[in-house]
């Protein structure tokens, strides 16, 4: 494994996230409910996690300036154009994966 200065690994890290949510736009076609099944996390995890290393970082970020970052939109909108109601199978397929 290469050696990397912290500040290369999270240069790296960061071009990584980068690309992640770059390719998560792109593919607005893919829904939430199928990335919680599949990976078990979903953009609006992204955008937790956002907020939570903002605040960590010292910088107040709420939920929904986070969600824009992550989805390149106001949440609402996002929803509005590419969100689709979860299918019976969806549904029993996210229940059968995260029960508490």
């Amino acid at each position: 494994m290469t050696d990397l200065t912290p500040n290369e690994r999270q240069a790296l890290e960061a071009a990584a996230f980068r690309r992640l949510v770059a390719h998560l736009r792109e593919r607005s076609d893919v829904q939430n409910i199928d990335l919680m099944n599949l990976a078990g996390f979903c953009r609006n995890c992204l955008a937790k996690w956002y907020a939570a290393a903002a605040d960590e970082a010292g910088r107040q970020m709420d939920y929904e300036e986070a969600r824009e970052r992550v989805y390149g939109m106001p949440y609402d909108a996002w929803k509005k154009a590419h969100q689709k109601e979860a299918t019976a199978e969806q549904k029993a397929a996210f229940e059968a994966t995260h029960r508490h």
